[in-house]
């Protein structure tokens, strides 16, 4: 039967259900960010951890777990470390490669003296 000559459905239509790739994807922005969050307070924590157990490194592993948890998971995280290691260089050279592609995915940078 061609399009022009059906009739309207007698009863309320409603919105068909959302697919479940829109809800998973709504979730897992929510879980990314809150990803970033905590390696953002991960970083944060890691600053005083440091200076209560000097001879214990606690701080350094928090800090590199932040650092990864907010490059991979936040834009805005990334950005603002790259702005962090383009005003600071020498953290780029103390960084060891590895953790360079992890977050970023990209190598170190040489730096030029």
């Amino acid at each position: 039967m061609p399009d022009d000559q059906r009739l309207p459905p007698s009863e309320t239509t409603f919105a068909p259900p959302m697919r479940i790739h829109v809800l998973r994807q709504g979730v897992n922005v929510a879980v990314r960010q809150m990803l970033a969050f905590s390696g953002l307070g991960l970083i944060v924590l890691a600053v005083p951890v440091a200076f209560a157990t000097p001879f214990i490194p606690v701080g350094l592993p928090m800090a590199i777990v932040g650092v990864v948890l907010l490059g991979r998971n936040a834009v805005w995280g990334r950005r603002w470390m790259e702005g962090v290691l383009v005003r600071h260089p020498r953290l780029e050279s103390m960084a060891p490669n590895w953790l360079m592609v992890r977050v970023f995915g990209r190598e170190k940078r040489v730096l030029s003296d």
